[in-house]
């Protein structure tokens, strides 16, 4: 157990590095490619404006930075095509690039036009030009501009970041690794402590509860049994069960012994159920169940009897006097699992907090003065873990005035 919260602590944290990381990353690669392509179409709509050439005066009129001067703009490979408006050719400004000529020109400012937009992109030969088209009432000019320097800026700084926090993520988590055990050394401690305290708090309270069960035996052997003493045999027997339980959840959580295999849960509910009906008949409750036959579910068979024990003795001790209690197992309707249901009335459960029911020793404060039962102890808490080392769910409902506790377990591959 714990070196699962090891691996999670682990887990958690590198993931939440990572997503720091891709938030900067991103942020910077998404910013410089903004201001790339702020940067390609404020180039375009200088070249348009002055019909595909450089501007004539020191510097743009629109575009007061300084990088659009006339000597900044000679950093840009760009070509433009006018045609009149016979669409004729009239003239090819190609002398910014050396990879274009006239004629490669004009095919791809017809291509552009045919598109029908008035920017867009084009690849020719793995380069990537943008493009601008502008009609006036005489010509239509078309601008060109290669913007795989400036495109390779974003790229460069992207995969540069990728690598670095690739870097930085295996190094933290490789720290972490070696570092996380003294991390959490206090939380193993203290469970450490608190299994063996609870270990040694069963051991010493097993001779006390012995003693009196010796003495009461005796008492009733004198005098007779009366309530007195059968009260007290009652609150031994719960206090031997309790103890036991406490062992048993802290042996499991330690060093859980579990076997997975197929198990007809069809005919372990039926055994348990048949076993059970005598109880509830004792204490004048209904017991109904409803088990569907065939049904083969992965899990351990000594831990799904021990399931179906803790829940149908959680309903038969919380369940109304004359009351009814109800066992199904059926498949579940839309995927390929097994539903457990144990279920019983409860009229006075309406306003408890069921999600806090596998909670250990959990009672809500109405429970107290109206009923005088003992809680839900830790039986819930050994059945929500029991059903966990499976691959299972469990959960708590309460309808019709009825407290369900239902159970979902993968059916097993025939």
């Amino acid at each position: 157990m714990i070196q699962k919260f090891r691996y999670k602590f682990i887990a958690m944290s590198t993931t939440a590095l990572l997503v720091v990381i891709m938030t900067i990353v991103g942020s910077i690669c998404g910013l410089t490619y903004y201001h790339a392509r702020q940067e390609v179409n404020n180039v375009l709509t200088i070249l348009v404006d002055n019909e595909g050439q450089l501007p004539t005066s020191g510097q743009t009129k629109h575009y007061p930075q300084p990088q659009y001067t006339r000597e900044g703009l000679q950093q840009y490979r760009y070509f433009s095509v006018t045609f009149d408006r016979a669409d004729q050719l009239t003239s090819v400004e190609d002398d910014h690039i050396t990879s274009i000529g006239p004629q490669t020109a004009k095919r791809l400012a017809q291509r552009a036009v045919k598109r029908g937009l008035k920017n867009g992109q084009m690849r020719y030969q793995g380069v990537a030009y943008a493009y601008r088209i502008r009609k006036q009432k005489k010509a239509t000019t078309v601008v060109f501009l290669d913007e795989s320097l400036l495109m390779a800026r974003t790229t460069e700084l992207m995969h540069t970041g990728t690598l670095l926090g690739v870097i930085v993520l295996l190094l933290y988590a490789l720290l972490l690794t070696l570092y996380s055990r003294r991390a959490i050394r206090p939380i193993i401690q203290a469970e450490h402590r608190q299994k063996q305290f609870i270990t040694n708090a069963s051991h010493e309270l097993k001779t006390p509860l012995t003693v009196i069960s010796a003495n009461t035996e005796m008492q009733e052997l004198l005098g007779g049994e009366n309530e007195w003493t059968k009260s007290t045999r009652q609150q031994v027997d719960r206090l031997t069960k309790l103890i036991n339980n406490l062992v048993s959840l802290a042996r499991m959580q330690e060093q859980p012994d579990i076997t997975m295999a197929p198990v007809d849960i069809s005919k372990l509910a039926t055994s348990v159920s048949q076993s059970f009906s005598s109880v509830a008949k004792s204490g004048d409750k209904q017991f109904v169940t409803k088990i569907a036959p065939n049904l083969v579910v992965t899990g351990d068979e000594n831990l799904l009897r021990e399931l179906f024990n803790i829940l149908l003795d959680n309903a038969n001790k919380y369940c109304d006097p004359q009351g009814t209690i109800r066992m199904t197992v059926q498949p579940a309707k839309h995927t390929k699992n097994a539903v457990i249901t144990v279920a019983n009335t409860y009229k006075e459960g309406e306003n408890e907090d069921y999600h806090r029911f596998f909670e250990r020793f959990y009672r809500a404060d109405e429970s107290h003065t109206k009923n005088g039962k003992s809680g839900f102890g830790i039986g819930l808490s050994m059945a929500q873990y029991l059903i966990k080392l499976m691959k299972g769910k469990i959960s708590a409902k309460y309808a019709d005035h009825s407290l369900a506790f239902v159970i979902t377990l993968k059916l097993s591959e025939k």
